[in-house]
């Protein structure tokens, strides 16, 4: 039997080994993912209210209604307030990039992705990427709203940095958290239920608005050993609010900067590889 010159190219060609992406083309790729969520902003600005107007809202809610009623050792309700505002905005946070995710799926929007010459995973860090710029943005807004109610940082610029980069760290925790529930549910109208089942007692059981001294002898033991409440506490302390924190505290929130930045490295750590395994289950051929 005769063998074409055009069947040994095409047999050639079928054998060559594919070169794996080099990290260039992965951090392209992950720009351009991390663009069209940028463009999803750009025609539709309303998806950033969770990130701006809602954060300014809670900081003049709490510290014009609710903080004449609230009393904290030390006086300064809206010094006290700033640390828990923040990381329970960062905490409902999670939602959106869930909602995106399970939005995607579902309309089939990944299965389409999945026929460009594009490195599988780029989805999930351009996603991520978007998601994070959009969480130090909350963050840089809440701060500045803060400030306007008389918030102040009183332990230097290096201390100040370190709150700004363990919420950080704390954010891309809860865009990763985010992430395996948009991939675990079936529909994207289930990551309300879920998200919210789950944080919404782990912030308000826990030192966020209300020093844990004031809660009964249950809950207090409950919401003093709350991870919320030391990653709050750990806020508070970079930031040299340490208003309302009178006495000896339990063991959680007397070492709440390590313990804050290893628990959200260890998250890390656990979350991101049950994502991209979940990933790789949802999109498979």
């Amino acid at each position: 039997m005769t063998v074409t010159a055009h069947e040994v190219r095409a047999a050639s060609v079928e054998a060559a080994p594919v070169a794996p992406p080099t990290f260039t083309e992965w951090w392209r790729h992950t720009l351009v993912f991390a663009g069209r969520n940028i463009q999803h902003i750009r025609r539709l600005p309303e998806k950033l209210l969770d990130v701006t107007l809602q954060p300014i809202m809670f900081v003049l809610l709490f510290a014009y209604v609710f903080g004449g009623a609230i009393g904290v050792p030390g006086g300064n309700y809206r010094e006290y307030l700033i640390g828990g505002i923040l990381v329970q905005s960062l905490s409902f946070v999670m939602v959106g990039p869930a909602t995106s995710i399970a939005t995607d799926l579902q309309e089939g929007v990944i299965d389409r992705f999945r026929a460009l010459p594009a490195r599988r995973a780029a989805y999930l860090s351009g996603h991520f990427l978007a998601e994070l710029g959009g969480m130090a943005l909350s963050i840089a807004i809440l701060l500045g709203s803060g400030l306007l109610v008389g918030w102040r940082a009183h332990d230097g610029i290096a201390s100040l940095m370190g709150g700004f980069v363990l919420l950080l760290l704390f954010a891309a925790v809860m865009v990763w958290i985010g992430t395996l529930i948009g991939l675990a549910v079936r529909t994207p109208d289930a990551v309300m239920g879920v998200g919210f089942t789950v944080v919404f007692p782990l912030v308000f059981l826990s030192n966020a608005f209300v020093p844990v001294s004031t809660l009964p002898d249950a809950l207090r033991h409950v919401a003093e050993w709350n991870p919320i409440s030391t990653l709050v506490a750990a806020v508070r302390d970079l930031f040299g609010n340490t208003t309302g924190q009178v006495g000896a505290q339990p063991w959680p929130l007397e070492h709440a900067v390590p313990l804050s930045f290893v628990s959200c490295a260890a998250l890390l750590a656990v979350v991101v590889p049950l994502s991209l395994r979940r990933y790789r289950a949802r999109t498979i051929d």
